[in-house]
């Protein structure tokens, strides 16, 4: 027996266990991709020669305002990387510091401190720039701008509305409802008010709200008509990045909102999309660490993309710290008056709430397989959320082992919130 030691990323550290190689069907890992070596060079590349867009020194005249969307700590961004050499690259087009904001794109989590905005843009960058939080719950900060044939009301923050250009920002990964981040998300569900997400996400219950499908996806459509609304009135500027596993960029797109992030999902399917053989009776993933760990809310995004891989009855083991619990007091609520998959369902159905969504997306997994996570999270949330939750890889394996016999295979998902298995058809 050939025991195969792996270290797998948990929070700001990491969780060692070993399994025996002659298991192991496939160990699912981003498509090696060189990084971006001038990092300055390849952002001005992009946005002197976008997609679909004139180039941003054509889109922009001296005197005018401008206003950044940046991802919040929940999405790896790496914001602080580019945002001074746009900020700069805007000062050498006339346009004034004190012309410039930031707003960071929320959605529906909680609001940021300075201490996590100026980590988040930079000390430079934070130091020349007004920065806000998108408070969904604010209604009064928001403007309306139609209803979208979906039915969802277009409330969109007045930050990004009363300026000349509004710059997009954000990385791409794939989405577990909506398709794919990046894109339209920086405004619906970014900068949108409460009423407008939870209407639009609503239609994750539709069964083609899934991963990696944008036409056809009805939440997909929904956010690109409520951002077509807005664009009617106002000038938009896309710049998505790609990152790998290591937080690294290896291509960067910009240009027209709607073009240049179809193309980016393009390349995002080749760099995470992996083949696996066959699905297994045991998957191990890792979210990859802080922040895709923080809570639970960030982890069911791993759990998505590890069920993705994994045989019906079989177990998902999901690495992943929690160090802000359950990260909605909604999710837990809702499992706690609700526990079991088609309780929430009907729940949903009946009255979509954010944060009970979450209950039904993590939920919904469940009726394929078991999931155990490896976990600091409070063993009674964990309990109460239906997952059944462990300290350590090594006794979550030996739990799943009680599950499937001793006659399993497993895939490996070191970066489970990446990567996602395409299981080849027979």
């Amino acid at each position: 027996m050939t025991m195969l030691t792996c270290s797998y990323k948990y929070g700001h550290g990491y969780k060692d266990f070993s399994i025996d190689q002659e298991r192991v069907l496939a160990e699912v890992k981003m498509a090696e991709m060189p990084p971006v070596e001038d990092l300055e060079g390849a952002i001005l590349e992009a946005i002197q020669h976008p997609i679909a867009s004139p180039a941003l020194q054509n889109l922009v005249k001296p005197g005018q305002k401008i206003t950044f969307i940046c991802n919040d700590p929940t999405r790896v961004a790496n914001s602080y990387a580019f945002m001074p050499i746009l900020v700069d690259e805007l000062n050498k087009l006339g346009i004034k510091d004190q012309d410039m904001r930031i707003v960071f794109a929320l959605g529906t989590h909680r609001k940021m401190t300075r201490e996590e905005m100026v980590k988040a843009v930079g000390e430079n960058v934070a130091g020349r720039l007004q920065m806000y939080n998108s408070d969904c719950n604010a209604q009064e900060d928001f403007a309306y701008f139609g209803t979208t044939s979906f039915g969802t009301p277009v409330w969109i923050n007045k930050l990004i509305c009363d300026v000349d250009l509004v710059i997009m920002t954000g990385t791409i990964v794939h989405h577990f409802f909506s398709g794919f981040g990046g894109g339209r998300k920086a405004i619906l569900p970014g900068v949108s008010a409460m009423e407008t997400i939870r209407k639009n996400h609503s239609l994750m219950m539709d069964p083609n709200a899934r991963l990696g499908k944008l036409h056809g996806n009805p939440v997909y459509e929904d956010q690109v008509e409520g951002v077509r609304l807005f664009a009617k009135e106002h000038q938009l500027f896309l710049f998505n990045p790609v990152l790998d596993a290591k937080k690294q960029f290896v291509k960067i797109f910009a240009g027209d909102w709607y073009q240049a992030h179809l193309e980016a999902c393009k390349f995002v399917d080749k760099v995470y999309g992996v083949g696996v053989p066959e699905a297994a009776d045991v998957v191990i993933a890792s979210c990859g660490g802080y922040p895709k760990d923080i809570n639970v809310y960030q982890l069911q995004k791993t759990m998505d993309n590890a069920w993705c891989a994994v045989k019906e009855g079989g177990v998902v083991i999901i690495i992943g710290e929690c160090e802000e619990g359950s990260g909605s007091a909604a999710l837990e609520k809702a499992l706690q008056e609700h526990p079991s998959p088609d309780a929430i369902k009907a729940k949903l159905e009946k009255n979509f709430v954010i944060g009970a969504h979450k209950a039904f997306a993590i939920t919904r997994l469940m009726k394929k397989a078991k999931f155990i996570l490896v976990s600091a999270l409070d063993k009674k949330i964990a309990k109460d959320l239906l997952f059944t939750a462990v300290d350590e890889v090594d006794e979550a394996i030996r739990l799943a082992e009680q599950q499937v016999g001793p006659d399993y295979k497993v895939i490996l998902m070191p970066q489970g919130s990446l990567t996602v298995p395409l299981v080849k058809k027979s």
